[in-house]
Parts: C-alpha cells; sequence; structure tokens
C-alpha cells in the first residue's frame, strides 16, 4: 500500500515535495484528488517563527491541469497553525504548499504558470479560446491580469545596446526599446522616445560599451548624455536607405536626362484620345467622374467660404478628412483630373524599347518575341507582348517606350552592376553617357557601397569632400548631416555591430500590439515583451 501511494504522488505531484496523496477517483468527466501536506509545521509569514501547535484545518479546492482531456478537481486538506510569537500581529495562519498553492490563490501554480503561458503568447482573447480547447474555462481578463502579475526577468548588465523608437499610436505617440544585441534579447520598454528618458536609462547602467542606433538626434543625445564612455554606432541599413532616397531625388533633378532612353520617332505620333472641353480638361462634361468631382469641389469650397472647418464639412458630407484636404487644397477641379487618363506603369516598360527594335527589324511574332525577353528578365504575360504588337500594327505612327521613372533608373543605380540584367545595363549607360551628374552620383553611390559592405570606415572624410566637389544637391543634404554624426557613422562602417536585431523586435512588438485587440496598455505590452523566450 506504501508503494502504490508514492507512485501516485511522483505521477500526479512530480515537483513537488512533503504531499501525500490520500485518494483517487476516476470517472468520465473528472479526475478527483484528495491530498494533504506531511510537513510536521509551518513559517509564520508575518515574523517567520517555525510553529507546530495547529489551531484548525480546512479544505481547499484549487484548480488544476486537465489530465488526460478530464477537468481536475483538487480536494486539499490545509492545517492553520498558531503563532508561538505573542508580540506577533497574526494570532494564526494558513500553511501553503511551495509549487502548489498561494495566498488566496483559486489555481494551483503549474495551471497558474500555463495560462500565464498561453496569454505571453496570445494574449486575452484567443488565449482564453485556447485554455478552452484544453479544459479550463478563463475569461480574457483573467488571462491579461496572470501575465501582468508576472515577475519582471532578472537581465545580466548587457555590454552593447540597441536602441530603436516603436509606435503605440503611429505618427502621435513613440516609446523606445532596449536590445542587448549581444544576446538579442529585450531590455526594456520605456513610455516614450525622449532623450532625457534614455539618458536616465542609460546612466543606471555605467557597463554600457556600445549604444546601436539609428541617426535620430533625440536618441544620439541620450547616448551621449547617459553614457559619455560608449560608442556609438550608427546603423548600417539606415545610412544605405538614407542614400537610396538621397539618389532618387537626385536622379529626379535630372529627370530630363531619361529622354534620351525614349528617342523620338521619326513621324508624331497622334496624342492619345482625351475627353477634353474647351477649358483644356482631360475630362468632358457629362463624364460621371468629373461630374461628380466638380459638383463635390464646388460644395467644399462654398462650405469653406461659409466659415466651417474641414473636420465640419467632413462630417457634413460624410467625406474623409483625405478627400476633403485633395478637394479643398485644389483651385479648380482640373487639378484633380491630371494624370487619370495617363496609363500606369507595367512590367513590359523597361523591355519596350527591346520590342521596338525587333519591331523595326521586320520580327512582328509576338510569341517569339515574348519567348526571347523571358530569359531576359521578364516576369509579365505574352498577352501584355501580344497588345503592344496589336497596338504597333493599329497605330498609324510608330509607338515608342515612355522613358523610366526616377525610381527606376534610381534602383538601377544603387544595386550592384552585376546583378543588373543586360538591358538594364545597356539602358543605364546610355543615361550616364548623356548625363555626367547621374554619372558622378553612381561613382558616389558604389564608392558608398564599397565602404559600408568593407567596413572600411576611415575613407568617409574623402567620400563627403568628393560628394561636396559635385552638383548635387540631394546628396549635399545627406553629406551635412552624416556630418553632424560622423562619429557614429564612421564606427557604423567600420565596427560589426548593428540594429537588425532591434529591428526585428520592433516588428514583433506591432505583432503584440495588433494581438491585444486596443488593450496594449504599456505595462501589459511591456510584460508581454520582456518575458520573450
Amino acid at each position: 500500500m506504501e508503494e502504490r501511494v508514492l507512485r501516485l504522488e511522483e505521477l500526479l505531484f512530480p515537483s513537488i515535495a512533503d504531499v501525500a496523496v490520500l485518494s483517487v477517483d476516476v470517472n468520465d468527466e473528472a479526475v478527483r484528488i484528495e491530498a494533504r501536506s506531511t510537513v510536521a509545521g509551518a513559517v509564520c509569514p508575518g515574523c517567520g517563527s517555525w510553529s507546530r501547535r495547529i489551531h484548525s484545518s480546512y479544505l481547499r479546492f484549487p484548480a488544476d491541469v486537465p489530465s488526460g482531456g478530464r477537468r481536475v478537481a483538487l480536494r486539499l486538506r490545509v492545517r492553520r497553525f498558531l503563532c508561538p510569537v505573542i508580540s506577533c500581529g497574526r494570532q494564526t495562519f494558513a500553511e501553503q504548499l511551495p509549487g502548489l498553492t498561494r495566498r488566496y490563490g483559486r489555481r494551483t501554480e503549474r495551471l497558474r504558470s500555463t495560462l500565464a503561458a498561453v496569454g505571453l503568447a496570445l494574449a486575452g482573447r484567443a488565449g482564453a479560446r485556447m485554455a478552452r480547447v484544453f479544459g479550463v474555462s478563463v475569461s480574457r481578463s483573467t488571462v491579461l491580469r496572470l501575465v501582468e502579475a508576472l515577475p519582471d526577468p532578472e537581465v545580466p548588465a548587457p555590454r552593447v545596446v540597441g536602441v530603436d523608437e516603436y509606435a503605440t499610436r503611429k505618427g502621435r505617440h513613440y516609446g523606445t526599446v532596449l536590445i542587448d544585441v549581444e544576446s538579442r534579447r529585450p531590455l526594456d520598454l520605456l513610455p516614450d522616445r525622449e532623450a532625457s528618458s534614455l539618458a536616465a536609462w542609460l546612466a543606471k547602467r555605467p557597463g554600457v560599451e556600445v549604444v546601436c542606433r539609428d541617426r535620430a538626434p533625440f536618441f544620439a543625445e541620450g547616448a551621449t548624455a547617459g553614457a559619455p564612455q560608449a560608442v556609438q554606432v550608427a546603423d548600417r541599413w539606415h545610412l544605405w536607405h538614407n542614400l537610396s532616397e538621397a539618389a532618387e531625388r537626385c536622379v529626379a533633378d535630372h529627370r530630363g536626362c531619361l529622354q534620351v532612353l525614349a528617342p523620338d520617332p521619326a513621324q508624331p505620333a497622334p496624342e492619345p484620345e482625351k475627353f477634353e472641353d474647351s477649358s483644356g480638361s482631360p475630362w468632358s462634361r457629362g463624364h460621371r467622374f468629373a461630374d461628380r468631382t466638380r459638383v463635390n469641389h464646388a460644395t467644399v469650397h462654398e462650405l469653406l467660404a461659409a466659415g466651417l472647418s474641414r473636420r465640419a464639412i467632413g462630417r457634413q458630407l460624410r467625406m474623409t478628412s483625405r478627400t476633403v484636404k485633395l478637394l479643398a487644397d485644389a483651385a479648380t477641379p482640373e487639378d484633380l483630373f491630371q494624370g487619370q487618363w495617363q496609363g500606369r506603369p507595367s512590367k513590359l516598360d523597361a523591355f519596350k524599347p527591346y520590342l521596338d527594335d525587333r519591331w523595326n527589324q521586320g520580327c512582328t511574332n509576338a510569341w517569339r518575341v515574348w519567348e526571347e525577353i523571358v530569359p531576359l528578365g521578364y516576369q509579365g504575360s505574352y498577352q501584355r507582348v501580344r497588345a503592344y504588337f496589336r497596338e504597333k500594327r493599329l497605330s498609324p505612327g510608330p509607338v515608342t517606350a515612355r522613358p523610366p521613372s526616377p525610381r527606376v533608373v534610381a534602383g538601377w543605380i544603387l544595386r550592384r552592376p552585376e546583378t543588373l540584367t543586360e538591358t538594364e545595363h545597356l539602358r543605364l549607360k546610355a543615361v550616364l553617357v548623356h548625363c555626367p551628374e547621374l554619372d558622378a552620383l553612381t561613382g558616389h553611390v558604389r564608392s558608398f557601397g564599397q565602404m559600408l559592405t568593407e567596413r572600411q570606415g576611415e575613407r568617409l572624410p574623402q567620400w563627403l569632400d568628393a560628394v561636396r566637389r559635385d552638383n548635387l544637391p540631394g546628396l549635399h543634404t545627406l553629406a551635412a548631416g552624416i556630418d553632424r554624426d560622423r562619429d557614429a557613422v564612421i564606427a557604423g562602417l567600420t565596427l560589426p555591430w548593428s540594429s537588425g536585431v532591434v529591428e526585428g523586435h520592433v516588428n514583433r512588438i506591432k505583432m503584440l500590439k495588433r494581438q491585444m485587440f486596443g488593450r496594449a496598455g504599456f505595462r501589459l505590452l511591456r510584460k508581454r515583451v520582456l518575458l520573450y523566450s
């Protein structure tokens, strides 16, 4: 009989000592377990004195983790002891079984930890639904309370810290997330992105040696004030992203040079048919879209003249704030029609010069030309090629491709030369031959890319001087910003540290916020982020 009781205890409470299982009753719906403590006494929670004097006993019925799909009903006999110290404020106290119960607890510790783990992974609503699948009935608010009651993890003193912002409400409220770059674990969440908050956090941790950040001024000021001994490292991805934006601005400033990729035909092609009225609008009277836009434009401007605010106009006309802004900012309805009749960019645009050449060579078979451009990188359908050739057959004049957009040309400049297709390489070469400014831009971009990939940060001053000597205002703005943060940028182009792991945690914070359906207060969000495993 003694051996049977030990096996039950090891099976039902494998990690809990000093518990005796008195009986087990199993039916189709539940498992009923009667147990008691085997310890001779208990410690008073008030004064810490050991007591063996039993005052009374009572039954507790804490919920436990289901077993085999059945609900577990625990019937636990608990004793109440007398405190031996007369001066203690507690005359009696109830015993607690470590690892099984806690004061005022309605669930066992293992069920409590299980529900908290479900809440950390799925939050309230989804966690409550998953708990019901396990056989535990619990509300979403209880799941969230169990998560909030978890203690913060103990994190060792970090040496390399990554810092970035996250949005609690995009465009309005932002916080700060701090990550241990070496262990890739979250360290803390701050409710704002003020430099003073970051400086106070870093000042409490004098062991920080490296701070990885983007080029935001508030992070630079906070890192300088809170950890003057640390080396600040500007993130390489953000540097390349800033360079790509500046390169696109430079190409847009010289968009006239891109016309070389769209040669004028021998005979001018007829203008595409447009709906024009006497005012020059591309939409005639009687067109449904044009008439509705004109009526809305006139109504909005009449209400503005009457003194109504844009928000009031939106409520009265049941329009979004963006629609009211577009109508209010347009001086005439015709300003809203610009670009409406023009075609959208197509996957075939980059290959139309090749198609024009094959057409001029006498090849009118659309299927054959489609088979030729697929190995060159074309990912569109055959129907687009057939429609383009059909347009050529029906058009009285030659049909030529439009010049590529500044973003497309900037993409050619920013990519590695060996990754460009033969067509892209030839078109980029034609642009650079006719535009010395874009040729200089290409040299600066590829020089910076070499610095970034080969960690040659010591070349940055020479690169900045070379940029200032050329007529590229877009790059001059970037160079001025880099010069103000030169030490951090040189460190980012030299040291192996980066903020990649921080960006991953920022994306995870976005997922956690969406899970909690608007109940992601700062305390709960911080708890879920810090207890990530």
